[in-house]
């Protein structure tokens, strides 16, 4: 099978992306043509012996590049796997390869069926995730940390609790992963399911058809059609979506709080420059990110087109699916993987932490001083010590001049460790 992307322009998804690459996505069509054979043994159509026979047809070398080639003409790959299956079927057993399918029966399966391993292997990721992020906690979380909002120093906090919001983000995004309901598809052409009452005799013998198809590849069954009521689609974007996200943000801090100027994390393994060999750069994290960018606009497209899915099948939307899930779920994967190397080799400078937290001489503890010192100084006596302070004035000097501050520690209370919130309290 030629390849188009080498991932030349994706080492996010260099060595992650094989569960959803075109080698898997036609064994997964294949496992869903081997299926609905086998659920009509299942159901008691076809004798266990044709069914051997055919059976054996699926354990063929199917041609992928000539199925690529022949999938131009009707749209899409499975018009011609039918045609090759066939073929290769003695004559007065075609009838039962594809019986009462549809090409989307078909296609929608086997992307189901590609997304359930992918999504295993997500989950077992973010798993990992944790675990590491869990382990940097037990050695580093009670360094004291300065807390940043809109760019700028504002409390002090531990890394126990930025890494804690970090792990809110992986846990959420795993209970919507387990919530994921991923079924099979059998409706026929018009979602109908017309074909399968006629095929079968009853609706009832229909439905344990669908039902036994859903146990052979290993997915939800579908009492009901979703050809164009496309949540599973849909949902399962979003999932994706929010799970890149969570990464995202992980990427994003541990970027920024690498910078040469902070320094108070690193990326455990090296990255390289061309020009500069001096530079680490936080490779990993920036790989990551490049994910969560790009992911929300995926979803967008899989909104767009399969929420919006026109008619009993859509011309264009439906096709558009396709690439833009699999895409989703390639970015998923790479990023998950790039994320455990990530927290698993993660790098903690306390020495950094401790300078940074330095840096305008106390003032981080200000809204504690306010909290205490206010009502006992009044606000325009304490904002002109503030300005003080700011102006280079050594702020522990100036609270220890205020008579009404004489009762009071006041290492602890400009001591920044001393104020950072629930988890700095040991009490």
């Amino acid at each position: 099978m030629t390849s188009f992307d080498l991932g030349l322009l994706s080492p996010l998804t260099v060595g992650h992306d094989r569960l959803v690459g075109d080698r898997a996505v036609l064994d997964a069509l294949l496992a869903a043509e081997r299926a609905l054979v086998a659920a009509y043994a299942d159901i008691g159509m076809l004798a266990s012996d044709e069914h051997t026979i055919i059976d054996a047809v699926f354990d063929h070398v199917i041609d992928a590049d000539a199925l690529a080639a022949d999938a131009v003409a009707g749209g899409n790959p499975v018009i011609p796997l039918v045609g090759q299956l066939r073929a290769l079927v003695a004559a007065d057993q075609r009838v039962w390869v594809h019986r009462g399918a549809t090409s989307q029966d078909i296609i929608d399966t086997a992307l189901m069926i590609a997304a359930r391993t992918a999504v295993d292997r997500l989950r077992e990721s973010l798993s990992r995730v944790t675990a590491n992020l869990d382990d940097v906690v037990t050695r580093h979380g009670d360094t004291v940390v300065a807390a940043r909002t809109l760019t700028q120093h504002a409390v002090p906090m531990t890394l126990g609790a930025r890494i804690a919001t970090w792990r809110r983000g992986i846990d959420r995004a795993l209970v919507r992963l387990d919530a994921l309901t991923l079924p099979v598809q059998l409706a026929g052409a018009a979602g109908t399911r017309a074909s399968f009452l006629e095929i079968t005799g009853s609706a009832v013998d229909a439905r344990a058809l669908v039902t036994a198809f859903a146990a052979r590849v290993g997915l939800d069954d579908a009492p009901e059609s979703w050809q164009v009521t496309r949540w599973p689609v849909t949902e399962l974007g979003d999932a994706l979506v929010q799970a890149l996200d969570a990464l995202g943000k992980i990427a994003g801090d541990v970027a920024t709080l690498s910078r040469t100027e902070i320094g108070e994390l690193r990326e455990g393994t090296r990255g390289g420059s061309s020009a500069m060999p001096q530079k680490q750069n936080p490779v990993a994290s920036t790989l990551i990110r490049s994910a969560a960018l790009r992911a929300p606009q995926l979803g967008a497209t899989l909104h767009l087109a399969a929420a919006l899915a026109a008619d009993e099948r859509p011309a264009g939307s439906w096709h558009a699916e396709w690439p833009t899930l699999r895409e989703l779920l390639r970015l998923a994967l790479g990023a998950s993987a790039h994320a455990v190397s990530l927290s698993e080799n993660l790098r903690v400078d306390p020495d950094a932490a401790a300078h940074n937290l330095a840096l305008t001489g106390g003032l981080l503890v200000s809204e504690r001083l306010a909290l205490v010192l206010v009502p006992l100084i009044g606000r325009d006596r304490f904002d002109a010590l503030i300005r003080e302070a700011d102006a280079g004035a050594d702020l522990g000097s100036l609270l220890r001049a205020l008579p009404e501050a004489a009762d009071l520690d006041i290492a602890d209370l400009i001591d920044p460790a001393a104020y950072t919130g629930e988890h700095g309290d040991r009490s």
